[in-house]
């Protein structure tokens, strides 16, 4: 690391297995016998700056600006292209002020860059100045300047004082935060100019394929070009444009939906169940703390208006801090111990399963750290218990089939949840091929009811530096299903799942909702053989198991860009069962260009095909 300048567990015991039990106490017992972990180190344990390893620099107010520039602008340029890369970094500023009216902070965001102030407030941070993600320009013949790929980063927990002192014109007329999957903004106070979610400055604003926004204030904000785009619980100035799908949910400000889909806006006034994120922050004594917001329902606005973020404080000496390397034995011990897990940036090779046994627990990921499969491990594994977190974490599929990347609870399992305390996942992100072969059965399972997502992309990667052709995909990189939801009582706030080669979402548990649901279908079907379900022509985008009777779905979208072979049929983008109790609101297909979506829900609605590219077919709700 760069320095620069329990809640208690409740009687988990009556809840585990004879095997769970036995299995925490041999590890107990091996732990305190000194062989698994060293012990914390004092620093951390008297609350001091723990070592959170090299790839996370703490700026201090007293710091020259021209010095904070310059390592942010280094790493920029070392992640601006680095897409596949192994590099991951987090950057964060202690309460103060950055940046003045001369000499603001120009701030560069790249792959796997997490900016967060460490405040217990997000005014407890300011930065004069701007921080910004611009088109990437590819090498490719000809401009080809994007934001469809502008992932794996991540904005929290200060203010932002939009400062545009030395930029030229175009760039001068807005902060601009050009991303697609794999973003979170969460926890902002941003004024003093516009907000926008497309880069124009850089060979025209191109498409993007975001995104994610929650607890935040804005300003005028312009949508732009995004194709679809989550608020969720924040404050807006103002809200502009839009492409095919914008949902609101809890936004104070938010645009009405009522001449929906003209404009294609979304617009719930509460968000049934929430929990923000925990975040990582310095007391007014210099100690680290994690703390962890408390779920709300039916809730609109932010959760700082009034002061702190109304939830739990844990002491850094709770957790244990990991870094690349830790085998998982010492952070499994550490686990059954009662700690928490805070992941530091960087790569984290799996081969048998992080396993989460207690109630409450937290495991908070730095700069997108990320945990590869190995020896097709589940890498992650979560008990049938109540109130885990799970936020900031990378999962991505090895070499060998893994059956699934994360699962919550077992099938028929202890059955063990709270409605007021649901395990939570945040900015939970998983990869199925892109900087190596990845292969998986299933990315996400959730089989625990009363489950938050806040906030995911499943992606089965359709690009990557694997060293095979698009057209050899289909048989390299494998992954069946994206998300299966058999839990009850599940709520998905921002729900991305992409190119899976069966059903991308299953919903099998009662009493779901979604809130904002994007799906590409894959671009990699060799021919419509490879794309059948039984007798059906392909997989729909979005699954409501047949015996599910609640059910419910606001703003959702299915899109086609069949490139290996355009002539194929998927026959619905929605399918669910035919029952008063499951309802989709808001929902559309779109065509990309390649491929054909016969109807959107259930053999209703126009084809999504050659003669409609890029032009959605929607319903505004079903049945």
């Amino acid at each position: 690391m760069t320095i620069v300048h329990q809640q208690a567990r409740g009687s988990a015991y009556t809840h585990l297995t004879r095997w769970g039990r036995a299995l925490v106490l041999s590890l107990a017992l091996v732990t305190a016998a000194g062989s698994t972990a060293a012990a914390d180190p004092v620093s951390e344990r008297r609350g001091g700056t723990p070592d959170f390893g090299p790839n996370v620099t703490i700026f201090d107010p007293s710091m020259p600006v021209e010095q904070i520039q310059a390592t942010l602008d280094a790493t920029h340029a070392k992640q601006v292209d680095n897409e596949m890369g192994t590099t991951r970094y987090a950057y964060l500023f202690k309460p103060g002020t950055y940046g003045t009216a001369d000499k603001p902070l120009q701030i560069k965001v790249g792959y796997y860059t997490e900016v967060s102030g460490l405040g217990a407030s997000p005014a407890d941070v300011v930065i004069n100045g701007k921080i910004e993600v611009y088109n990437r320009c590819l090498n490719n013949a000809g401009p080809n300047c994007i934001a469809l790929v502008n992932f794996w980063r991540t904005l929290s927990n200060l203010s932002l004082d939009i400062n545009a002192k030395g930029q030229d014109g175009c760039r001068a007329s807005a902060n601009f935060w050009a991303v697609s999957q794999a973003v979170s903004l969460r926890r902002l106070n941003i004024a003093g100019g516009g907000l926008s979610l497309m880069d124009y400055c850089t060979d025209g604003p191109q498409y993007a394929s975001g995104g994610f926004i929650a607890d935040s204030k804005l300003p005028a904000t312009t949508n732009g070009s995004q194709q679809q785009w989550l608020t969720r619980n924040s404050e807006v100035a103002g809200w502009s444009n839009g492409v095919w799908n914008q949902v609101f949910s809890g936004v104070v400000g938010a645009p009405d939906d009522a001449a929906f889909p003209t404009p294609p806006y979304t617009t719930l006034e509460n968000t049934p169940v929430s929990r923000e994120k925990p975040y990582l922050f310095v007391d007014a004594k210099g100690k680290y703390n994690v703390r962890v917001p408390s779920a709300q329902k039916n809730t609109r606005g932010v959760t700082w208006a009034n002061g702190m973020t109304p939830g739990r404080t844990i002491p850094i000496s709770d957790f244990y801090v990991a870094k690349p390397g830790d085998s998982v034995h010492t952070i499994n011990a550490h686990l059954a111990l009662g700690k928490h897990l805070l992941l530091t940036p960087g790569l984290y090779d799996i081969a048998r399963s992080i396993n989460v046994v207690w109630p409450n627990t937290v495991v908070l990921g730095l700069g997108h750290a990320t945990l590869t499969a190995v020896r097709g491990a589940t890498p992650l594994e979560v008990a049938d218990v109540p109130g885990v977190v799970v936020a900031g974490v990378t999962i991505d599929a090895g070499l060998q089939e893994s059956p699934v990347l994360l699962r919550v609870g077992k099938r028929h399992g202890w059955g063990w949840s709270s409605q007021t305390n649901p395990t939570t996942l945040s900015d939970v992100y998983f990869r199925i091929g892109g900087p190596h072969v990845g292969k998986t059965d299933t990315a996400l399972e959730v089989n625990s009811d009363n489950v938050l997502i806040d906030h995911t992309w499943v992606w089965r990667a359709d690009h990557g530096v694997e060293g095979f052709t698009d057209t050899q995909r289909w048989n390299t990189n494998t992954g069946r299903k994206g998300a299966v939801i058999n839990g009850d009582n599940v709520t998905a706030t921002g729900l991305f799942v992409e190119h899976f080669q069966q059903y991308n979402t299953t919903w099998n548990g009662e009493n779901g909702t979604t809130i904002l649901y994007q799906n590409e279908l894959p671009y990699d079907p060799p021919t419509q053989a490879d794309w059948m379900n039984g007798n059906v022509e392909g997989y729909a985008g979005y699954k409501v198991g047949d015996k599910v009777r609640n059910h419910t779905l606001y703003g959702g979208g299915v899109y086609v860009f069949n490139q290996n072979n355009p002539q194929i049929h998927t026959e619905n983008g929605f399918e669910v069962p035919r029952t008063p109790g499951v309802k989709l609101n808001h929902i559309m297909t779109v065509n990309l260009s390649a491929g054909i979506i016969d109807h959107v829900v259930n053999d209703v609605g126009d084809a999504a095909d050659m003669t409609k590219v890029g032009q959605p077919v929607y319903i505004k709700q079903y049945p």
